[in-house]
């Protein structure tokens, strides 16, 4: 337990029914006081200091402050959201959730410290793959859908993703409220983003790509979560290609990391059990490094060259969301039980 935090008790009787949960995928050490990971400033900004148990979790996962605002760092992976959706003491039925995180970003798109709202979370696994020196001179590269006979083509058979009763798994692409995403960027796109030096040095490398050159913004724009760790021209080509095959043309690829699919169908499994409200959540993705290098930099020198990088993504995810949870909880009254969407 960190020193200085409280710990809860289970004393009331009725279960806990938070109004809003962060979800963020690991932490760099300690959750407040060192490096921040993707927690900390939610922590430290929100003022998380009440660590609450989970039942089953042998190290603390869950944090939250006094008026409802929580916060989850999955030390073990999506089981944690299934642990605590699977807890008496919880009540989650008319929970907001706004999963966080950095990410690498489509240049095309935006700039490193850019915040984008999904909304679709489009999955990158499961496909077929081959080598891009054995394929036909016609064809971009070697992914395609399973089921299909080339790339960019949807497969003429959905089976291939799943059976008719898992839900979860008939598409690639798993789609969010749209409307509350939008009411969500309404509220933040003006929020005060922060921008480092050396990032701003470095946009001056990607002539030819306007978005990459701007200071961080916010935007709307989709999410692509593969557990490969890809980089370069050619693999960003096809996470475009990706997301807008999958979402009939609509989506916009922007950020791409390695975890949201896996969330995005655990949360799924929960709603279909009436766990959680598939319609309040909330993806918020920030730029970390671009997923491909600037003009004349080889894509081996560019591979994970993050610099400042993440402290900024880090900074700029938690300042999008707040605008976001000091509105829900302005007006909890309201949104409790009627969700909101833009205008």
């Amino acid at each position: 337990m960190t020193i200085g935090c409280a710990a809860f008790s289970y004393a009331e009787a009725a279960p806990l029914a938070p109004k809003i949960i962060v979800v963020a995928g690991w932490e760099n050490g300690a959750d407040t006081g060192d490096a921040p990971g993707e927690y900390q400033d939610w922590v430290e900004r929100q003022h998380l200091d009440i660590i609450v148990p989970v039942r089953g979790v042998p190290k603390p996962i869950l944090r939250r402050n006094a008026q409802g605002v929580y916060g989850l760092v999955l030390k073990y992976g999506s089981t944690d959201l299934t642990t605590l959706a699977l807890d008496p003491h919880f009540d989650l039925r008319h929970t907001y959730w706004i999963f966080t995180g950095i990410s690498g970003v489509d240049p095309n798109a935006a700039s490193i410290g850019s915040v984008a709202w999904a909304r679709w979370v489009v999955n990158g696994d499961a496909l077929r793959e081959i080598d891009d020196r054995s394929i036909p001179a016609d064809w971009p590269y070697g992914l395609y859908a399973i089921g299909a006979d080339r790339p960019n083509k949807l497969p003429s058979d959905p089976n291939h993703y799943g059976s008719i009763t898992n839900v979860a798994q008939l598409s690639k692409a798993y789609a969010l409220n749209q409307n509350l995403a939008r009411w969500a960027f309404a509220l933040s796109q003006h929020a005060p983003l922060a921008d480092d030096p050396a990032i701003a040095a470095k946009r001056a490398q990607w002539h030819g790509y306007p978005n990459a050159q701007k200071p961080p913004f916010v935007m709307m724009g989709e999410t692509l979560g593969a557990l490969r760790y890809w980089h370069g021209e050619a693999r960003n080509r096809w996470a475009q290609d990706w997301v807008k095959l999958w979402t009939n043309g609509q989506g916009l690829f922007v950020m791409t990391n390695e975890e949201s699919q896996i969330n995005q169908i655990e949360m799924r499994r929960l709603a279909s059990r009436g766990a959680i409200d598939p319609d309040r959540i909330m993806v918020l993705r920030s730029g970390s490094n671009f997923s491909m290098p600037p003009p004349g930099v080889s894509v081996t020198q560019s591979m994970g060259d993050e610099g400042p990088g993440q402290n900024l993504a880090f900074d700029n995810n938690e300042r999008a969301g707040e605008p976001v949870i000091a509105e829900l909880l302005a007006h909890w009254a309201t949104y409790r039980d009627h969700i909101p969407s833009a205008p």
